[in-house]
């Protein structure tokens, strides 16, 4: 008999060689008209101009604090709104192109949303609302159906108990399985998850990480994991790419991010991960002030603002990606080569 640890999906990161990028983003910008004072329309740099890569068979962790673009690079990852600059590469095909429509490019990448009730049609028993998806794309509706159960059953739902009810009938953590079933019943390859678990008890939201790592592995599915969870993202990360006001100011692997980080903003945000150790919790906050409005975003190096390290420079030219270790790369100019950043500064940085 197969073990099922056989029977499971090869992961590209156990099979040797380059991993190769499934998704390519390539000065990706998205802003949003206001209207100001007076009448006069401003505009919110809301994602200004970032470039990463996710990896096959990875899971990308995007971190970062409230209103840095997270949410809305989610959103343009998945085409729900249309990008105002740079282009999106899946599997070597321009997205939106001959080569890849759009309706083709969302039946391989899908997401999972924070709300897992507003997620759903209150109209549709669960089981309808599983099959939506396969029957809008062309799938007959048998087929569906029994697609449909089976996704059910995987998430962990009896689609004999569960498949007839309506969503105000399941807890929060079950609609959440749902959605997951949803947004695999079209065999995606990506799938985005956005805050998936933030609403969860934390009982639930390990069920539901164990879930997502074992769908994972099983069906050969690459993530791309948002959360201000960083013991999360910490734990289900393969890379992790930090985005400040806007733009991507640190990417590397989760391990080299968590023990050497580069980017001051970074160093801020990992000190602010709670501990149960009560030698390690300071009363002094790891970063003091909000960050600045994405409206009128600074000059230069965007954190320059609140970092206790900036210098002139710092202010005056925005600084370029420096690579630290293999995969590892920061935009700071204490790690830039040769920059004209003070060594006491960077020093300083270091020790802290």
């Amino acid at each position: 008999m197969q073990s099922s640890s056989d029977s499971r999906a090869a992961d590209p990161r156990d099979l040797g060689g380059p991993i190769q990028p499934l998704l390519k983003v390539r000065g990706l910008v998205k802003h949003f008209s206001v209207r100001g004072g007076a009448g006069k329309r401003r505009v919110v740099r809301a994602v200004d101009g970032i470039d990463f890569e996710v990896r096959k068979g990875e899971t990308l962790g995007v971190v970062g604090e409230s209103g840095c673009g997270k949410s809305t690079t989610a959103r343009l990852l998945m085409q729900l709104i249309k990008h105002d600059a740079g282009e999106l590469i899946f599997d070597a095909a321009t997205v939106g192109g001959q080569q890849l429509p759009l309706r083709e490019f969302r039946r391989q990448v899908q997401m999972v949303f924070q709300d897992s009730y507003s997620s759903l049609n209150p109209r549709m028993t669960i089981e309808q609302s599983v099959a939506f998806g396969p029957r809008v794309h062309g799938v007959g509706k048998r087929e569906s159906m029994a697609r449909a159960r089976s996704l059910l059953d995987r998430v962990g739902l009896d689609p004999q108990r569960f498949g007839g009810r309506y969503p105000h009938e399941l807890s929060g953590g079950q609609r959440q399985r749902v959605n997951i079933a949803r947004a695999l019943a079209l065999e995606p390859r990506l799938v985005i998850l956005d805050e998936a678990v933030s609403a969860l008890d934390k009982s639930v939201e390990a069920q539901v990480l164990n879930l997502l790592d074992d769908l994972k592995r099983s069906m050969a599915l690459t993530y791309v994991f948002i959360s201000h969870d960083l013991h999360v993202v910490r734990y289900v990360s393969d890379r992790i790419l930090v985005m400040y006001l806007g733009e991507v100011i640190e990417i590397g692997p989760a391990e080299a991010l968590f023990e050497r980080s580069a980017h001051p903003y970074t160093v801020a945000l990992l000190g602010s991960m709670p501990s149960l150790d009560p030698d390690q919790r300071t009363e002094a906050p790891p970063l003091v002030g909000d960050p600045p409005s994405p409206i009128d975003p600074p000059s230069g190096c965007r954190f320059h603002t609140r970092c206790p390290y900036a210098e002139p420079l710092c202010a005056e030219q925005k600084p370029p990606f420096a690579e630290l270790d293999e995969g590892h790369r920061a935009a700071c100019w204490m790690v830039v080569p040769g920059s004209q950043h003070s060594q006491a500064a960077k020093a300083q940085c270091v020790d802290a």
